[in-house]
């Protein structure tokens, strides 16, 4: 989102985002390569701030380093800190930044709400604000780094359509999707529909249900699918689970009754747990989203901001993105996210996303040999 948690990043790693409930993500900085500009900026201070490490590993894991080697490239000074899930930290967070006077503030917030406050006292003090992989809505941010979303969960469901195509008629799907707080959340519901709901309404694929989980909570996750399969009589086709932490969560239920494996069930962040799921086949997708190139767009980003350069900055953030609360457009950098099954999990790890030592442990080490992953 993962990913949350990463549902943490596929052609293919991850976002939420995410993330994952069985371990945490590390990264060696070295998933791409930034050309270093030093001291274009003369070493100006940028501020970036993330949310939490809770449900998605990937922040500290892998943005954190990475944005740390971005920035250094692009001449600037970055101070980034960790919010752990607390709104209020969060602001005083901001406000510490905001104080020691930071020319660009990046924020990954754990909701809009704190977000959009942050960015408006930014803001009154003459500060660049750029969104970064979350969009908060209402808010007042210039910029936003991301990648399409609403991508991210139509290769969700067009994972889930792959897997059960030579299913029965009326095959059982439960959906655990993140944060409703979460915008980005809200984009990959919106993305899984574009695929699934003709499924659904012809009658292919029955939707048990769709249930969000509050703060992508992994554990709160895997109880709402136990409860939602219990009262289905157990019965299940497929899970869509919106990061690889919440997919990890449904399949330690799925082994309590045996179907693990047996029932397809999704992700996203290729975090090494993920990958590992696939490789065992326990998860047939993750989606990868490699965070170096949105580190590396953020960096640019802040960089050309630093410089007062707005013509370079709208010239990199090119596309836009609708807040529909501020009934705005933002500008923003929207990179594309890659659909990974166990065919592809090498790619991953050749793009330096993750370590083969990492994916290829015990009950997988025979996946890897054979998908010549080492």
């Amino acid at each position: 989102m993962r990913s949350k948690s990463l549902a943490s990043i596929a052609v293919a790693a991850g976002l939420a985002l995410a993330v994952s409930a069985c371990g945490a993500n590390t990264s060696s900085g070295t998933g791409g390569s930034s050309n270093t500009n030093s001291g274009s900026t003369g070493g100006a201070k940028v501020g970036v701030i993330l949310p939490e490490t809770a449900s998605s590993a990937r922040w500290e894991g892998f943005d954190k380093p990475l944005l740390e080697k971005a920035l250094k490239a692009e001449g600037l000074d970055p101070d980034i800190q960790n919010a752990q899930g607390d709104v209020q930290k969060f602001s005083t967070l901001a406000d510490g930044m905001i104080n020691a006077g930071v020319k660009v503030l990046i924020i990954a917030t754990p909701n809009s709400e704190v977000g959009a406050s942050v960015a408006k006292k930014a803001q009154a003090q003459g500060i660049q604000v750029i969104d970064y992989d979350r969009l908060n809505l209402g808010g007042s941010s210039s910029y936003y780094v991301s990648f399409d979303n609403v991508k991210v969960g139509e290769l969700q469901g067009q994972g889930m359509a792959d897997a059960l195509k030579n299913s029965p008629q009326g095959a059982n799907v439960i959906e655990i999707e993140g944060a409703p707080t979460d915008n980005n959340a809200t984009l990959f519901a919106d993305g899984q529909k574009k695929v699934l709901k003709p499924l659904y309404d012809s009658g292919k694929l029955k939707l048990v249900q769709s249930q969000p989980i509050d703060n992508w909570d992994n554990q709160k996750g895997g109880q709402v699918f136990e409860q939602i399969l219990t009262s289905n009589s157990g019965k299940v086709d497929g899970v869509v689970a919106a990061n690889d932490g919440l997919a990890g969560a449904v399949i330690t239920i799925l082994k309590k009754v045996g179907l693990n494996g047996k029932v397809p069930v999704t992700g996203q962040d290729a975090t090494p747990d993920g990958l590992q799921a696939v490789l065992r086949g326990d998860q047939y997708m993750t989606v990868f989203k490699p965070i170096n190139e949105e580190a590396q767009a953020a960096a640019k980003l802040a960089a050309a901001l630093a410089k007062g350069d707005t013509a370079g900055a709208d010239a990199l953030a090119n596309k836009k993105e609708k807040d529909p609360k501020g009934n705005r457009d933002v500008k923003s950098v929207l990179l594309t996210p890659q659909l990974i099954t166990k065919d592809k999990v090498k790619a991953v790890v050749d793009a330096g996303f993750v370590k083969a030592s990492e994916i290829c442990v015990a009950d997988t080490q025979a996946a890897c040999t054979e998908l010549g992953i080492k």
